[in-house]
């Protein structure tokens, strides 16, 4: 079973994460005919206590170009031995099971632990089936039409589940996401046929599929900047999640799935997926978990990691 996105007393007991996070800046995102022009991003901006003496909650900190390129050249290798191994600790002591995948495009750091392992998906399916569908219509030279459009913004913005029945239905339930995965390179997703939600994925063909939008694939650029700008304005509520990770003035762009789970396992399936845009890190990140024994549980494993594994990459 998929959850519709949650209503007021689900978004009550996910509490302080959601609030560490504020919609706050509105930009402007172009977007091409198969995207639809005039597209409002309103930017997910991280509103953590700024960490620095002078450094304003939701301003990113100067930086000059001397001193940008003198961080690079004084960045110490990432140690993924020691990063695995705390990670494993903190795995070792949380219920339920998770798996991470992190790079980032600036430094080409990359880390993953238990990355290829599988995990129910729920709501991020549904960013595979708006990229899968607008591959599709970039194929037959047309774009989403003022319908389909209005349902893009339901299914990633609000996570709207009758949206993505909609669309996925359009895209031709899994074999036609099927069809796109192969072209984007994802090898551990099994779109399920009629149950989006059911689907399964790894944190490692998350970032491939991040990989496709922020760095360039098969889908035109128009396309990629018209999802991430979806993913960049999902509502307030549901900012949580890889955004845990993103520092004072950061961009994100992201997209959550949380259900319970019956017949596939166990407890709760909570993942979370999405860009975090510095002034000097360019970061894709996935936390895919699944046995939580329930939904607040998940959502701070899935948090810790994130934070936990981008903090070190930092570095």
């Amino acid at each position: 079973m998929i959850m519709a996105a949650p209503g007021a007393a689900a978004v009550a007991r996910i509490g302080g994460s959601m609030r560490r996070q504020l919609i706050v800046l509105a930009l402007a995102a172009s977007a091409a005919a198969t995207a639809g022009a005039g597209l409002t991003a309103h930017w997910i901006m991280s509103d953590e206590p700024a960490r620095k003496k002078g450094v304003q909650a939701g301003a990113a900190e100067p930086i000059s170009g001397d001193r940008a390129a003198g961080a690079v050249a004084e960045r110490r290798p990432l140690d993924t031995v020691q990063l695995r191994r705390t990670v494993r600790a903190y795995n070792a002591q949380r219920p339920g099971r998770a798996g991470v995948m992190a790079l980032d495009l600036r430094t080409g750091w990359s880390f993953g632990e238990n990355e290829k392992a599988r995990f129910v998906s729920a709501s991020i399916m549904k960013v595979d089936i708006l990229t899968g569908l607008l591959l599709q219509r970039q194929n037959d030279r047309r774009g989403l039409s003022e319908n389909e459009k209005d349902l893009a913004k339901q299914m990633i913005r609000e996570s709207d589940n009758s949206a993505a029945d909609a669309l996925y239905a359009q895209s031709g339930y899994g074999s036609g996401i099927r069809k796109a995965n192969q072209r984007l390179g994802l090898t551990q997703t099994t779109p399920f046929q009629t149950s989006w939600g059911s689907s399964l994925t790894s944190p490692a063909d998350q970032v491939r599929l991040l990989g496709a939008l922020a760095a360039g694939g098969p889908l035109d650029a128009s396309g990629r900047q018209y999802i991430l700008g979806l993913m960049g304005s999902v509502l307030r509520e549901q900012a949580w999640g890889v955004s845990a990770a993103a520092r004072p003035g950061e961009r994100v762009a992201l997209k959550n799935g949380w259900t319970p789970v019956h017949e596939q396992g166990s407890g709760w399936a909570i993942n979370s997926i999405g860009r975090i845009t510095g002034p000097d890190h360019d970061f894709l990140v996935a936390v895919c978990s699944g046995e939580n024994p329930t939904m607040e549980s998940g959502i701070t494993t899935v948090e810790h990691m994130a934070d936990l594994v981008v903090s070190t990459m930092r570095r």
